[in-house]
């Protein structure tokens, strides 16, 4: 029973890229976390589903849940004293702290549309240096905490995934799986196949049909932390292309694909846009959008095959 401060604690012993400022930060996520899984939980108790009548800076719909996940997480951070940059996808722009420390990218509600009809939700977050707009290989730390029938937490760093779970009676994150690998293999896939014919590439209509031929089972919820954490954990595919609506993709880069791939390839799978690694994309713009191709390191390779070949 390690609880997730010691557990970094431990961890710095053999990783001196984990030092008490990141303990902090991560601690600090973590906690408002358990604040917004609380709500969550009692989100129709507390009169806080629903719209907040309001479009946020990709003209989405922002629902009174996201904004109150984003004030927490915000305020909580701010007030650690050791991160520099904030970047959320309810913000048009980085709040800048400081000149140095921690900068942290975050979705704090993932899966908004899931909201209203209690499905599995989540926060995302990516720490790095200095700044938040550097490639995906360069994050020092990353995570998504997933609300679900247990309020779980994904963590990981350069060469190593861990597990945790909320206890609600300690009220702490406990280690439940250490050095976490996905299966090389699953039988599952993961896309919106309503949009089959508006992708813009025929090699993925190509891929997915042979999926369907060798038997395997379409899984989509439509909240990506939902849907990445049942890919990391049963094995398979998770796919969400460029279309002829959005052709450079859906997913944003800083706060969505990048924690995600990293999390992936760190579990021993891999993750693309289809043309290149996603932790090598240099971002060019703080909600820039990429095409996501993540998983079990086979389905990933096949894909690949089929749209390059």
């Amino acid at each position: 029973m390690i609880p997730l401060t010691t557990y970094l604690f431990q961890k710095a012993v053999e990783n001196p890229v984990i030092d008490d400022d990141l303990v902090l930060i991560i601690s600090e996520i973590t906690s408002a976390a358990k604040i917004i899984s609380g709500k969550v939980r009692k989100a129709a108790l507390l009169d806080i589903l629903g719209s907040a009548k309001k479009t946020n800076v990709q003209g989405e719909e922002v629902q009174k849940l996201d904004e109150l996940a984003n004030e927490i997480i915000l305020e909580t951070l701010k007030c650690t004293g050791k991160a520099c940059m904030l970047a959320s996808e309810e913000v048009e722009d980085c709040l800048v702290l400081s000149d140095t420390g921690y900068s942290i990218a975050f979705d704090p509600l993932d899966g908004s549309s899931n909201i209203d009809v209690n499905v599995s939700i989540g926060t995302i977050f990516s720490i790095q240096k200095e700044d938040v707009k550097k490639p995906g290989r360069e994050q020092i730390a990353a995570g998504y905490v997933i609300y679900g029938p247990s309020t779980m937490l994904v963590l990981a760093f350069k060469g190593s995934v861990s597990v945790f779970c909320l206890d609600p009676e300690s009220g702490n994150f406990i280690l439940v799986k250490d050095n976490f690998k996905m299966p090389e293999k699953g039988k599952i896939y993961s896309i919106n196949e309503a949009n089959y014919h508006k992708w813009t590439e025929d090699g993925l209509r190509k891929f997915v049909d042979s999926l369907k031929e060798q038997k395997y089972t379409l899984r989509y919820v439509g909240s990506m932390v939902a849907d990445v954490h049942r890919t990391l954990f049963k094995g398979g595919i998770f796919i969400y292309p460029a279309d002829v609506k959005n052709k450079n993709g859906k997913l944003r880069l800083l706060y969505e694909a990048n924690p995600m791939s990293f999390i992936v390839e760190n579990a021993g799978g891999l993750a693309t846009t289809g043309k290149e690694p996603i932790l090598g994309v240099v971002p060019q713009e703080l909600h820039q959008r990429v095409p996501v191709i993540l998983g079990s390191r086979w389905e990933v390779e096949e894909c690949l095959k089929y749209l390059n070949g």
